[in-house]
């Protein structure tokens, strides 16, 4: 598959909203309690938020999900949700997504984009604060409860939210491939590569782990410490800390 045969644009006609139920189920394999169901994507299109889709032919293989946010003032986009099927994975269809979402905003004068997202899963850290230049300043334990998804192994729902503010000089160096260097002063915190399988192996293992992780980034986020660089190796997802101020 040729990157140039993905199509991205909004879902438009009902049965296009059907078919991104059907992808949630597909991708996190969810129950019926846990999927968006169409008629709040159909809510989320008409209210100033975003329902994108890729494309392969007419069949919907990815979406992007957001939703029109107000905090102190301010208009942003939170994004719900960002997937795409296994098979067209690792060709670049959820940068597209994400540039596409970047592209509607700016076009509406909305200049960030919210979006939690599971610390435990690196590769998805990797492309949210290595390849798309988001940050990180806040923490929530356990903030959707347990869900019926696979991919959280039975794991209360830690996520950190992730900050994209798409005009930034650090957003634009990242998204050109200029490299941006991590301050002398800076903190770090490592997460096992193999954690998805300690989650599977031993629960009790892989929570206490998690709770660890937890201690860390709040204590980091209260002394004014966010999220700028994470890096993958062989045995552990790093992420880098640093003092950071608007």
């Amino acid at each position: 598959m040729q990157e140039t045969e993905i199509t991205i644009r909004p879902f438009a006609a009902l049965e296009e909203m059907h078919a991104c139920v059907r992808l949630q189920q597909a991708i996190w394999q969810y129950s019926d309690l846990d999927v968006v169901p169409h008629n709040i994507l159909v809510v989320a299109r008409k209210t100033g938020g975003q329902v994108l889709g890729a494309f392969f032919g007419e069949r919907a293989v990815g979406f992007v999900l957001a939703f029109p946010a107000l905090r102190n003032g301010r208009s942003y986009l939170h994004s719900h949700m960002t997937a795409v099927l296994p098979e067209y994975q690792g060709h670049g269809v959820g940068r597209r997504l994400k540039l596409a979402q970047r592209d509607d905003a700016l076009a509406r004068g909305i200049s960030l984009i919210e979006w939690t997202f599971d610390h435990l899963q690196l590769k998805n850290a990797h492309f949210n604060i290595a390849r798309l230049g988001a940050i990180v300043r806040h923490s929530f334990p356990d903030l959707y409860g347990r869900t019926s998804s696979h991919l959280h192994s039975g794991l209360p729902t830690d996520r950190l939210l992730a900050e994209w503010w798409l005009s930034s000089e650090r957003v634009k160096d990242i998204l050109d491939g200029r490299t941006r260097e991590i301050g002398t002063k800076h903190e770090q915190i490592s997460v096992p590569i193999d954690i998805s399988q300690i989650g599977k192996l031993d629960s009790r293992q892989a929570e206490s782990i998690q709770r660890g992780l937890r201690l860390k980034f709040q204590q980091l986020f209260k002394d004014s410490y966010a999220v700028t660089g994470f890096r993958l190796d062989h045995e552990r997802g790093i992420y880098s800390l640093e003092p950071y101020e608007d």
